[in-house]
């Protein structure tokens, strides 16, 4: 549905032909197994398996949680026969990943990921799955994944362009996952300064006390923005980290988990010691303007020029 706007001419742009998708196309009942049909009998060339969702297992391995209908076959069964035939597999979604958010909690369907399971590899394929081109499953993570992630990924695969080195360790097509949704991200002035939001409405970091994991989720998702320009921390919505694996386990998504004060998620890669020791410093250097603005949904102290006089 993120994707919805901009699909047939995007892949039309690719040189892409759509062979079926159960929202979109037109085909249904023996349409759609006669296609599989052709698939299978090497009659149709599959170059791009795509699967939005996460596979059930469930009961007891079965996979009869989710049967496709009309096919005698469950979704888990029909996976494992296309994959194999795919020249490239791309998990579309966190779900399709790495199981998302049918996979939280006490998941009673058994979900997964197409080749992990939360953060270890396995999933519905084999740890040793390959594609025909030689590549494992192309995670295009989020719930839901920028429009620009699946566009920019087809386009690679589509022309060949995507290698093992193309990829985290996790799968995700490290154009957007060497970044930081944190990167660009329009409250920076305030996470320098330590100077936090306490209530949704405010201006300022929502870190410290409302759940943000801008600083450990990776994605450019403020960098190039959503429908032009939006994203969850310009919404006034903390990132919840729906890139990674597990993320739909946080329980609150509204409140910062805390050990003594201090936030238990750190921006990655950063000492506690340090990251304690920094803030102290940052907080005890805040402006005034930025103190001010930070608790409030409006500027109330604008910034002001040396001409001005400064703070």
């Amino acid at each position: 549905m993120a994707f919805l706007d901009r699909f047939s001419s995007e892949l039309e742009a690719l040189g892409l032909s759509l062979l079926w998708h159960p929202s979109i196309s037109e085909q249904s009942g023996e349409d759609v197994t006669a296609i599989l049909a052709d698939v299978i009998q090497g009659r149709i060339v599959l170059d791009i398996l795509c699967v939005e969702g996460a596979v059930l297992r469930g009961p007891g391995g079965t996979g009869l949680f989710n049967r496709f209908a009309g096919t005698g076959k469950t979704m888990m069964e029909w996976i494992r026969l296309l994959a194999p035939l795919a020249r490239y597999c791309v998990a579309v979604g966190s779900c399709a990943a790495y199981g998302g958010v049918v996979a939280g909690g006490s998941d009673p369907t058994d979900a997964t990921g197409l080749q992990f399971e939360d953060s270890v590899v396995g999933g519905a394929l084999s740890k040793s799955y390959r594609s025909r081109a030689g590549l494992p499953v192309v995670n295009v993570a989020g719930c839901a994944p920028h429009p620009g992630w699946i566009v920019e990924t087809l386009l690679a695969l589509s022309s060949d362009q995507m290698t093992d080195g193309d990829l985290d360790v996790l799968g995700r097509p490290k154009f957007f996952a060497d970044h930081l949704a944190h990167h660009g991200c329009a409250r920076n002035e305030f996470y320098e300064f330590k100077a936090s939001a306490e209530h949704l409405s405010h201006g300022g970091c929502l870190m410290e006390h409302l759940g943000c994991k801008a600083t450990q989720a990776v994605g450019d998702c403020n960098e190039r923005g959503w429908n032009g320009d939006g994203s969850c921390t310009k919404g006034g919505f903390p990132c919840v980290a729906c890139t990674s694996p597990g993320f739909s386990n946080i329980g609150n998504f509204l409140a910062t988990p805390k050990v003594a004060g201090i936030p238990v998620g750190l921006p990655l890669d950063m000492p506690k010691a340090w990251f304690v020791a920094l803030a102290a410093l940052s907080k005890s250097a805040m402006p005034k303007r930025v103190r001010a603005n930070a608790a409030s949904d409006h500027v109330v102290l604008p910034p002001k020029c040396q001409r001005d006089g400064g703070e």
